[in-house]
């Protein structure tokens, strides 16, 4: 009942408008008066879109009467831009594309394109990748209508099929997204990346995100799925990017300010400022965050900051430098068992638990274009971080008794390079791509005892001899790709690619194994030192297909897949998790099935058969200590090959469009389900033979409806998540909350936009139906146990635009 009288309230906000309307033709050429075939032809900031025929033509139905901004563009054009008034039942207008010149980015080009009607996949050769025959998927932040102050990773990602989100804080300091069955831990498994580069820890021998770019700065988010594997490096995830945005062209200077406060003494201030001067195009801004947060002992503070420079040398030569500061301090509440969560899902056992960030990153990027078919593109970059934790790791059905804390000291220093060559070639635009990747990394990770007290102190009690372990990891990488697209008929594609690898990975340092016996007292005490080193080159092979009918594409893609083990796990001191010393890297394959299109301005779709296979997965499996304690653990190792196998599918309607209402408010539904079947198929260990994969939840379905009318945008969005397990073993429950189901949760969020000149504001309700739910149970920070989901919340923000 409370759910249809919300739908109500949500219908009655919205008011129509009707209107005359009209036919709009027209013919798209080049300069020299040929006819262009496929180009881009849209109404700014409307749903009416279409592309032009093998003759240039194109027709634009049902256009309500008004002033609108006509626009057409194309890959390698500019954007043909006019002003028009339909003020009758039938309008021509004729558009030439001149060839680019000095716009070399095209993501520039692109997003011209999405903010017109804001597709979802990346073009075929974009930004220096090739995304041929693959499953890509762009959110368009402009288009969405979510909570972005607090970075909502349920809202923002809800078009995006096969997700698994873990929600660990409700101000988005990190991010924990995992596809198609792969854990969401911190975004591991994606490579993740900032305009085009690395910003994860140590990208080779900890790939944790740590970092997460604020949704407040970016103009786009973009995901490749597993095929990404060859341009991006070694992983199953594929690939993900945060663009952001950059300087208005046409001023000087224009600044932004975005203040929102919300539930439990959050407060967050974004401040940007951009333009362009002379050959000079600026960004920069600055985010504060803090508040209390939903549960006891959950307060925090955070800071960041950006700056971009892009300065265009020439019409053919363009250099951009960036810098990105973020820090942040959060008390952490820690994990909980199933009787405290379902006594009072808000309340913490542990006051004493820390996290602490610090994360630098700065990138050089250089492009360069010889001819309009020849590019070249140079990105360098480089990472000085840390990460801190300090708290009590003991089993959370213990209590903390007061004494000194653990502190894990985290200190990343990495260097990379990345040439990329872009040559198009023949009649039939065949695209090559050659990339080469250096890379450099230095991980030191060190345990110890911390104090005894209840502040921040993130200072190790005994530096020079700590009590659990001190390592360095350093770790290179040099690596070679290819792809190129063949376009064999101007409908069909083959994009075959080869990738070669080489890495070297170091440990060298010390852990200390200490044995007590049933009296509590020490009778091993052991400091163990370790130099060791593993080196190993191989090459990956990958194959993507693509075939056009009309405004409908088939398209296939297989890769090989590499996923080497990150050092920094392997000597962490755990009472709740044990790491194999003997643990191997992860190899296997991806294979993609897929069909997307577009019917008219009323339907859009996408369906995507995918097999993912690992040998040699590494995951969790529950075992017992030996007596006389018999406590239960989770051993972390190869345990098993698996295999996942999944449907993600995607459908959004226009409702006004598909009833031939013509009216100037829109309405849309849109439809994202992913059902995935993971098991363990090979193993010795008879206790998780054919389990089902932890942390995949069979069933994933998210829907929203969304409602425009001028200035004004308001969506409800609806996700459900099926029970999973948490490791390999499918245990049901365990005392200490590490290991057991995580049940299916249903939840609901609102929220709404309107725009009046140079003021915006932005209302969002989180957790509509204030469910209590979990989305993980973790075995270390932020943990260890059952991480309650934020309840029901209520944000406002206010924008400023000058």
């Amino acid at each position: 009942m409370k759910a249809k009288i919300l739908l109500l309230s949500f219908f009655l906000g919205v008011n129509f408008v009707f209107a005359q309307s009209a036919t709009l033709t027209g013919k798209i050429q080049n300069p020299d008066n040929q006819a262009f075939e496929k180009a881009t032809v849209a109404l700014l900031n409307t749903k009416f879109f279409t592309y032009s025929d093998e003759n240039g033509n194109f027709l634009l139905k049902n256009v309500p009467f008004g002033n609108y901004t006509f626009v057409a563009f194309a890959f390698g054009k500019k954007t043909f831009e006019k002003k028009i008034l339909i003020d009758q039942n039938n309008i021509k207008i004729n558009a030439f594309l001149e060839d680019l010149s000095k716009e070399l980015d095209a993501v520039t080009i692109q997003a011209e394109r999405e903010k017109t009607f804001g597709l979802t996949q990346l073009k075929a050769v974009e930004n220096f990748g090739i995304y041929e025959g693959k499953k890509t998927e762009v959110i368009v932040l402009q288009d969405v209508t979510a909570n972005l102050s607090t970075n909502n990773a349920r809202q923002i990602y809800a078009k995006i099929t096969g997700l698994n989100i873990w929600e660990s804080d409700g101000a988005g300091l990190q991010l924990g997204i995992g596809g198609r069955g792969l854990s969401p831990n911190r975004t591991a498994n994606f490579n993740t990346r900032q305009n085009g580069y690395d910003i994860s820890a140590d990208a080779l021998g900890y790939p944790e995100s740590y970092y997460t770019p604020p949704t407040e700065a970016l103009e786009r988010i973009e995901i490749v799925r597993g095929a990404a594997s060859l341009q991006y490096g070694t992983q199953f995830g594929g690939m993900l990017n945060f663009a952001f945005k950059k300087g208005a062209t046409d001023r000087k200077i224009e600044a932004i300010s975005r203040q929102t406060a919300g539930s439990w003494g959050f407060f967050g201030s974004f401040n940007s400022i951009g333009g362009t001067v002379g050959k000079l195009q600026y960004y920069a801004y600055y985010q504060h965050k803090s508040g209390d947060g939903f549960r006891q002992n959950s307060d925090f503070k955070y800071n960041n900051g950006y700056v971009s420079l892009n300065y265009q040398v020439s019409e053919k030569f363009l250099l951009n430098l960036e810098v990105t500061k973020m820090s942040y301090l959060a008390h952490q509440a820690g994990g909980l068992t199933d009787k405290n969560f379902q006594d009072n899902p808000r309340q913490s056992v542990r006051a004493r638990n820390w996290f602490n960030v610090d994360w630098n990153l700065f990138a050089l990027t250089a492009t360069y274009k010889f001819s309009d078919k020849t590019q070249i593109n140079i990105r360098n970059f480089a990472l000085f971080a840390k990460r801190q934790s300090l708290g009590n790791l003991e089993r959370i059905n213990v209590a903390d008794f007061g004494k000194n804390r653990t502190l894990i000291d985290g200190q990343f220093e990495n260097f990379g390079s990345e040439i990329r060559l872009l040559q198009r070639y023949s009649a039939k635009d065949h695209t090559f791509l050659a990339g080469v990747r250096l890379y450099q990394g230095n991980s030191t990770a060190r345990q110890g005892e911390g104090s005894a007290g209840a502040d921040p102190d993130f200072n190790h009690l005994n530096n020079n001899d700590l009590e659990n372990s001190d390592y360095v990891f350093p770790n290179k990488n040099y690596s070679f790709f290819v792809e190129n697209i063949f376009n064999l008929t101007p409908k069909f594609s083959l994009t075959p690619g080869i990738r070669f690898e080489n890495i070297q990975t170091f440990s060298q340092g010390y852990y200390k194994q200490k044995i007590t016996d049933g009296a509590g007292n020490i009778v091993v005490d052991n400091k163990i030192s370790e130099d060791q080193n593993r080196k190993r080159s191989f090459v990956i092979l990958g194959l993507g297909a693509s075939y056009k009918f009309e405004n409908v594409e088939f398209y296939g893609n297989f890769s090989q897949n590499y996923r080497a083990i990150n050092f920094t796990d392997l000597r962490v001191v755990n009472p709740n998790f044990v790491v194999d010393p003997n643990i191997q890297d992860e190899t296997g394959y991806t294979a993609d099935l897929g069909i997307r299109g577009r019917i008219k301005d009323i339907f859009s779709f996408e369906a995507t058969a995918f097999y993912v296979a690992y040998n040699g997965r590494i995951g969790q499996i529950l075992k017992t200590d030996q007596p006389p304690l018999y406590l239960d653990y989770r051993f972390r190792g190869n345990i098993a090959d698996a295999r996942n196998i999944g449907l993600e599918t995607f459908a959004e309607v226009n409702i006004l469009n598909l009833l031939k209402v013509k009216s100037q408010a829109q309405i849309s539904v849109f439809s994202n389900l992913a059902v995935i079947d993971a098991r363990y198929i090979d193993t010795k260990d008879a206790s998780i033979a054919n389990k089902k994969v932890e942390m995949v939840p069979p069933v994933m379905f998210k829907t929203g409806l969304t409602c425009k009318y001028k200035n004004f945008a308001s969506t409800l969005q609806f996700a459900h998540t099926s029970q999973h397990f948490s490791d390999a073993s499918n245990a049901i429950r365990t005392s200490t909350a590490v290991e057991g189901l995580i049940p299916s949760y249903q939840i609901m969020d609102l929220s709404a936009n309107y725009t009046w000149k140079f003021l915006r504001i932005e209302a969002s309700c989180n957790n509509l139906l204030n469910q209590m739910y979990f989305t993980r149970r973790a075995e270390s920070y932020p943990g260890p146990g059952i991480i309650p989901s934020d309840g029901r919340a209520f944000y406002l923000t206010l924008q400023v635009k000058f």
